[in-house]
């Protein structure tokens, strides 16, 4: 009996070893071919690659729709993230988006800026706000934004590279014109805050590093750390639960009211000194010379009284103890 991939059922699927319906053969198969010429991996696919492909390969918009739907579909069905889904490849598709999210970009970034960084607590939701929206400028998603981790986001010189849950990886770079990092300053004040709370957890000093910033040395992340969701959730005490991500919902709310001017307003809140807060200085008492006396009197007294309250308690056990006797002696002598 034949054994081939025809037998088996593969062979009108099966493109480059991979399992691909035919719909989607000739498209896959023109994407395979260019990335084995230009040495690159067709799967998974890095977001970069697929930029790269739709560049190389113009075509009508519905052609290049066509050929997306394809490599995401291949994507899915062996089990990786659809690389055409990421804000990288959607720039290419639509030119109107890229105008549309280059406007909204600029205007989340003025925010940002004009959010306060110092206070309590206005100057802790001030710096996560920041970071948010600089995310958000970027074009990638609030679902993206609420699985970044702790790791996935670092300092390379001047510029912030984040890492998605995807693979794509997305640049931020210093203004050309002026040579400022906005994100790098913005992204390091967040980071300040969550390397203190590894430090000190609890919001009592937190509450107080913000009134008065000093500076944080940094260790590398351990595993728990690294681990940790990138921007949490902040009650109205300032606390920050360490495991715990936004929702998805709360960003994009968040963002939103930012746009608009709706955003809720944090107002600096007045915080205790720290030698008030941190040490309590127990009040003196003055002593008349006759304390100690007095004192071992009374308990001399007291001694002598808990004696006579022995001997009564005594009787009281032993006049308990004859009605006992009484009423066995009257259940014994009436069995019925």
């Amino acid at each position: 009996m034949s054994t081939s991939p025809e037998h088996l059922g593969d062979s009108p699927e099966t493109v480059s070893g991979l399992r691909v319906p035919p719909r989607y053969r000739h498209d896959w198969a023109l994407f395979a071919d260019w990335c084995t010429a230009a040495d690159r991996r067709p799967i998974p696919a890095a977001p970069e690659t697929l930029a790269l492909f739709l560049h190389e390969h113009p075509a009508a918009v519905a052609t290049r729709r066509r050929r997306l739907s394809a490599i995401n579909a291949v994507h899915i069905r062996h089990g990786y993230p659809a690389p055409g889904r990421t804000e990288t490849v959607r720039r290419h598709l639509d030119a109107n988006r890229v105008s549309r999210l280059d406007r909204i970009a600029r205007r989340l970034l003025q925010r940002a800026a004009q959010l306060p960084t110092t206070g309590w607590p206005s100057g802790l939701f001030g710096r996560r706000d920041a970071l948010l929206l600089v995310l958000a400028a970027t074009g990638m998603t609030s679902t993206d934004i609420t699985r970044l981790r702790r790791r996935d986001i670092r300092l390379a010189g001047d510029a912030v590279v984040v890492t998605t849950w995807t693979g794509e990886r997305v640049r931020l770079a210093p203004d050309p014109d002026t040579d400022d990092s906005p994100a790098a300053e913005v992204y390091q004040r967040w980071a300040d805050i969550q390397a203190f709370l590894d430090q000190y957890p609890g919001t009592h000093l937190l509450r107080h590093h913000l009134t008065d910033p000093t500076a944080i040395v940094t260790d590398p992340l351990d595993a728990e750390q690294a681990r940790q969701p990138l921007l949490c959730p902040i009650d109205r005490w300032g606390h920050l639960p360490h495991a715990q991500a936004m929702t998805a919902q709360s960003v994009s709310m968040l963002v939103r009211a930012h746009l608009s001017g709706r955003a809720p307003i944090r107002r600096a809140l007045p915080v205790p000194q720290r030698d008030d807060a941190d040490t309590w200085v127990e009040p003196e008492i003055d002593l008349d010379s006759g304390y100690y006396e007095r004192g071992i009197a009374a308990r001399r007294r007291d001694h002598e009284s808990l004696d006579d309250l022995a001997d009564l308690f005594d009787d009281i056990e032993e006049r308990a103890d004859a009605l006992l006797q009484d009423l066995m002696g009257v259940l014994e002598s009436n069995p019925g």
